[in-house]
């Protein structure tokens, strides 16, 4: 991951409406969530979960697919994950480390 990219997830994260979104989103893993049923549990306009799914959407955090009528957002784990290991990057100098393991773990799965 390019310090860009994890710039943009940051900024993405970094107001709370739209954490609050990629939460929720989070809760219902692959699953996911339409915006009727985002609007309805956070109780937010749909013209502001739009601007804020962008945002998500941009910084890759989020994926999107059309069902039918429906557009279903799921998280996008892969780039989750890349950003965990952007931070973690060289923990511990190198060594191996307890923080770094469950990472490495998941990422075989």
């Amino acid at each position: 991951m390019k310090n860009t990219q994890a710039i943009s997830a940051f900024l993405a994260l970094g107001q709370e409406t739209r954490l609050n979104v990629f939460r929720l989103i989070v809760q219902r893993g692959d699953k996911g969530l339409t915006p009727s049923e985002i609007i309805e549990k956070l109780g937010i306009p749909n013209a502001t979960l739009s601007f804020h799914l962008k945002d998500l959407l941009d910084a890759e955090l989020l994926l999107v697919e059309r069902q039918s009528r429906n557009l279903i957002y799921r998280p996008n784990a892969e780039q989750v994950l890349k950003l965990s290991e952007f931070l973690l990057d060289n923990c511990c100098g190198g060594k191996p480390c307890s923080l770094v393991q469950p990472l490495q773990k998941a990422k075989a799965k």
